[in-house]
């Protein structure tokens, strides 16, 4: 989503814009996106290694820094894809490497750094960014292990182009999106234009730690990212109450 390639790394507001009916339900809503990538989240390891309490998450040391709320600029590219409505997400679902996990709200900290979940478990929603199914890249995350025992995304790097994530959202539909990317990067490489970054479509982000493990810095070295896109959306059985 381009306004200028000047425009486009000054910005720093998410925008919301009313574009039109897609046909059963879908409507184009468009977020903004951070002008200024945060940096890569580095509080999704191994917390429970570190010296403060197993219940506690490990600090995040070179976390997400989030988007500001403020200015809104126009959208001028077409959008492609199916687009959802804004909504709550409630769950996700990873059949391929069985995933089954509520969402919980990750804003940001004292810090300006994003929050991580603070159940190894539980994956998380950025809730400061778009919500899955909305225009622009959804983001979720979640550890990998804790304590050294498998956390909710201990397999996220085994996920291969094609594979089906599914979001339960507040608004009775389910949002399924295929993944498109799997990737690992170094947390000092961290593609942050490419995860926070405007787009022209409904995206997912799936992130959580890889690599090598860190023992004096409890902390893995490397992050993974999941790249998912929107193909479709059903409605849910039973509607959650935002």
């Amino acid at each position: 989503m381009r306004h200028g390639t000047s425009t486009w790394r000054r910005h720093t507001a998410w925008v919301a814009v009313l574009v039109g009916l897609l046909g059963a339900g879908l409507v184009v809503v468009a977020f903004a996106r951070p002008s200024s990538p945060p940096p890569a989240p580095s509080a999704l390891g191994d917390g429970g290694q570190s010296s403060r309490r197993a219940s506690q998450p490990h600090p995040p040391t070179a976390a997400i820094r989030g988007p500001a709320a403020g200015r809104r600029a126009g959208v001028k590219d077409l959008v492609t894809g199916p687009v959802l409505p804004a909504a709550r997400p409630v769950s996700v679902s990873i059949p391929r490497i069985h995933v089954a996990s509520r969402l919980v709200r990750l804003g940001l900290d004292a810090h300006g750094a994003m929050q991580v979940p603070a159940d190894p478990a539980t994956a998380g929603w950025y809730r400061l960014g778009p919500t899955p199914g909305a225009l622009g890249p959804a983001v979720i995350a979640g550890h990998v292990t804790w304590n050294r025992v498998p956390a909710v995304f201990f397999r996220l790097a085994e996920l291969r182009r094609g594979d089906v994530v599914t979001v339960s959202r507040g608004d009775g539909r389910v949002a399924v999106f295929t993944v498109t990317q799997v990737t690992r990067y170094a947390k000092s490489a961290f593609p942050t234009h490419a995860v926070f970054g405007g787009i022209d479509h409904a995206g997912l982000r799936l992130i959580t730690c890889g690599g090598a493990y860190d023992e004096s810095s409890h902390r893995y070295r490397d992050n993974v990212v999941a790249f998912a896109t929107l193909v479709s959306a059903h409605a849910t059985r039973h509607r959650d109450v935002p």
